[in-house]
């Protein structure tokens, strides 16, 4: 990687998936982030965020900039994770007290995963734009 800022974002990423997943599932002992969307938190897409993370860990210890692909496929996948967050927020906004008073930690997640993963897009958009101006001088 060419500075060590791009690659400790790498390593931040990576650590708010695996972790935002752990904390939020109670480390999976706990079903209440899934129940409220089945499809995309299942225990299924909870583990893929998990291995999300790891990927971008992963990224982190390459030493040149050959990563540039790799990061644009990480922003466009968490503009997809915006994309959903905002459209499940649009149908579901009016449940978030009903989240909260069940469990706080499963409404607070609901209430900001999609800024954390929008400020991750623009991180991983920037690390590509980065990149790409820099092998093509």
């Amino acid at each position: 990687m060419t500075s060590p800022l791009i690659s400790g974002g790498f390593i931040v990423a990576g650590l708010a998936n695996i972790s935002g997943v752990l904390l939020v599932t109670r480390f999976f002992t706990d079903s209440s982030v899934s129940q409220y969307d089945a499809t995309v938190m299942s225990t299924f897409g909870l583990l893929c965020i998990l291995l999300w993370g790891l990927a971008y860990i992963a990224t982190s210890r390459i030493k040149d900039n050959s990563v540039q692909w790799l990061a644009a496929v990480f922003a466009l996948e968490k503009v997809l994770y915006v994309v959903v967050w905002l459209v499940w927020m649009a149908g579901n906004w009016d449940t978030l007290p009903d989240i909260y008073e069940q469990d706080w930690l499963t409404g607070l997640f609901y209430s900001i995963y999609g800024l954390n993963d929008l400020l991750f897009a623009i991180f991983f958009g920037f690390v590509f734009y980065r990149l790409s101006h820099s092998t093509a001088q």
